[in-house]
């Protein structure tokens, strides 16, 4: 995705291009067998859903053909994640690879950990403490309760974002609020929860005896699979997360 004389640019397929991804189930599918998959194009070539499907299809608001309107669907239907894991920006990660992306972000800590020694600021903390209370959060509730905004702590969405980053949270469905009557309203907004409330503490962990610079080396070398010409740099990039 760029910008061109004020415009955004999408770089994808022809609509008649056999090779376009045409439904969300057939992404979810690709997404399984790369083990992980950037949203948008970045600094490795076809290293994303942009550049595999329709580029006319974007954002017209129609469920079968719209990859926009997939992600919704796919982070509802549990079978990936969906977040922010790429540079601070979103992307999907399959149920196989989450250990060892998680192993990897986290460098082994659960956020119980990292918190005790002194390695969360206190804003990631006012956050992680909702998920005590309930598995989802909508992102305007979960910013109230965490005490986020006017007078409160600031940086709400740089703060979910690293969260995201760091393995500790995910995009779990984009849902309307409800009014006190019980009525939908507005536009659909992200729903937040943890990787251990969707997949299970057991698989989300099941990455943790193997050394965290091993999980990145393993997640680098799945993705050289599918896009071998990949160069360190390039990989660093999209992959790479300054913590």
């Amino acid at each position: 995705m760029a910008i061109e004389n004020g415009e955004w640019i999408m770089r994808g397929l022809d609509w008649d291009d056999p090779a376009r991804i045409q439904s969300w189930e057939e992404l979810i599918g690709w997404i399984d067998e790369l083990g992980l998959l950037p949203l948008f194009k970045n600094e490795v070539d076809g290293f994303s859903v942009e550049e595999n499907t329709a580029d006319l299809a974007w954002w017209t608001g129609d469920e079968e053909q719209d990859p926009w309107e997939w992600r919704a669907l796919i982070a509802r239907s549990g079978k990936v994640a969906y977040g922010k894991f790429f540079g601070k920006k979103a992307g999907f990660l399959s149920k196989a690879w989450f250990p060892h992306f998680v192993n990897w972000r986290r460098d082994g800590y659960d956020f119980d950990s990292r918190w005790e020694d002194q390695l969360a600021p206190v804003r990631q903390k006012r956050i992680m403490d909702r998920f005590s209370e309930r598995d989802e959060w909508f992102s305007s509730e979960l910013k109230r309760r965490a005490g986020f905004g006017k007078g409160g702590e600031k940086n709400f969405e740089g703060t979910v974002t690293d969260l995201q980053m760091g393995g500790y949270l995910l995009i779990r469905d984009f849902r309307q609020r409800i009014n006190q009557k019980g009525f939908a309203y507005g536009w659909p907004i992200s729903v937040y929860t943890t990787p251990e409330a969707l997949w299970g503490y057991d698989h989300v962990a099941s990455a943790y005896s193997t050394d965290p610079a091993e999980s990145k080396a393993l997640v680098y070398a799945q993705v050289r699979r599918s896009f071998p010409e990949a160069s360190e740099a390039e990989l660093d990039a999209v992959l790479g997360w300054d913590k």
